[in-house]
């Protein structure tokens, strides 16, 4: 069970909102620190989960990672550490049977068992089913903004509240799916994020598939039609997106290169110009792409059905989703072919919208406190190298932010290629911060 305490007086170096891979890091830097140093952060960590998960609805049976494992929650800040994903597989009895694969690309659900493995190492820091309502800035005497008080849901009793007041706050909240403008989610639409899970309950519910439709052409989209494929054997599957195919992710060494820890510093410090620029360049390598081996497979199975004269997988490319009614035995779902403007009417059972997440609005967890938070022309806000928000002037308390910084850290700052490093560096600023106020 946690140990986390409560009251005003039980005061935190740091408190983290969220406990997905980014905060985990974090707690692991911060727990590496305290053991080998006396100079000791209090930390605590909030997750509204009730336990920890990372997309649990996309862990589908043979997907595997797209980042290699030595950047894990660890290895890339501290290669000596025993939290990294070669000691879990050593722990777990696959360390020499892993190897043998010869590959560097994990199973996902196998990655997602590591992270609970190190989640369960750090139980004592979070407390679970914690959704965190409102976060109070705390006045001293003087006027000075010393710390932050964060209110979150009892676990025990829902109803009722707690308070935690700390000098620090770390958002790592992560993204939240984004649909169509005017989409209804209900049994039979919904977003990739609940893939499986709403797959689990028509199967359960008896409702059968004949025909399906994925809205998307990221790496999401691609894996959703698969499954789909594979688990309704008789049902078609209609991919639909804007573009004439399937781009395929840049995962080139130099291009990869964008990803490492030193390209970081180099974004951070260019102009906002030579930013836009290095992220439209470098967009193929995360964004509305597919692994080359899945897009291969995927039209290998299309042109074999091409062959027996049955075909189940069907792409609708050069088009979009006009209208969506829902009716009581299934969909009716307009689908434009763009070139011509001709709309096609198909019922199906099961509409997946892969259209990606975006980053959840910080003004509304924080509230009060996000309007200390300075902004820049473009109404983002101002972050430092070190990860901490620039704040009004009477703001001594910290807020960082892991996630949502892509304006100003560059593309992995959504993604796990830096996360060790940056939780590293979110732990040494929280004891330059400490060491430069006591002076």
């Amino acid at each position: 069970m946690t140990t986390l305490r409560t009251g005003p007086e039980a005061v935190y170096d740091v408190l983290g909102i969220g406990f997905g891979p980014s905060n985990l890091a974090l707690a692991i830097a911060i727990e590496e620190h305290n053991h080998a140093s006396g100079d000791v952060i209090t930390a605590g960590f909030l997750e509204r989960q009730p336990q920890f998960g990372w997309h649990r609805g996309m862990l589908l049976d043979d997907a595997t990672m797209q980042v290699s494992f030595p950047k894990d929650l660890v290895t890339m800040r501290n290669p000596a550490s025993d939290f990294s994903f070669l000691c879990y597989l050593q722990e777990r009895g696959r360390l020499v049977d892993f190897l043998n694969q010869k590959t560097l690309f994990p199973l996902r659900a196998e990655f997602h068992d590591y992270f609970e493995w190190a989640a369960a190492r750090m139980r004592h820091l979070v407390e679970y089913a914690a959704e965190v309502l409102l976060v109070e800035p705390v006045r001293a005497e003087g006027g000075e903004i010393r710390w932050f008080d964060v209110t979150s849901r009892d676990p025990g009793d829902p109803g009722r509240t707690v308070v935690r007041r700390a000098r620090n706050i770390c958002v790592a909240v992560g993204m939240e799916p984004h649909l169509p403008p005017g989409t209804v989610l209900s049994d039979r639409i919904c977003h990739t994020s609940q893939l499986i899970p709403r797959v689990a309950d028509l199967a359960a519910s008896g409702t059968p598939v004949c025909r399906a439709l994925v809205l998307g052409a990221g790496q999401s989209a691609a894996e959703a039609v698969d499954y789909l494929h594979r688990v309704f054997a008789d049902a078609e599957v209609c991919a639909v997106f804007a573009k004439y195919g399937y781009t395929p992710a840049d995962d080139s060494p130099f291009a990869n290169r964008i990803f490492d820890p030193e390209a970081v510093d180099v974004y951070y410090t260019s102009p906002p110009e030579v930013k836009q620029s290095l992220f439209e360049y470098h967009r193929s390598t995360n964004y509305s792409v597919v692994d080359s081996e899945l897009i291969e497979a995927l039209y290998a199975t299309m042109y074999r059905e091409q062959v027996h004269g049955r075909k189940r997988l069907r792409m609708l490319n050069v088009s979009r989703i006009r209208d969506v009614r829902e009716h009581d035995d299934g969909l009716t779902v307009a689908v434009e072919y763009l070139p011509t403007g001709e709309h096609e009417l198909l019922d199906a059972d099961l509409l997946i919208h892969a259209t990606g997440y975006r980053p959840q609005d910080l003004g509304a967890l924080l509230g009060e406190t996000g309007k200390l938070c300075l902004r820049d022309d473009e109404d983002a806000i101002r972050v430092d190298r070190d990860h901490r928000v620039q704040v009004s002037t009477q703001v001594t308390a910290g807020i960082y932010l892991q996630g949502g910084t892509e304006h100003s850290h560059g593309i992995t700052s959504t993604l796990l290629s830096t996360t060790a490093i940056r939780a590293g560096e979110i732990r040494d600023s929280l004891l330059a911060q400490r060491t430069a106020t006591a002076k």
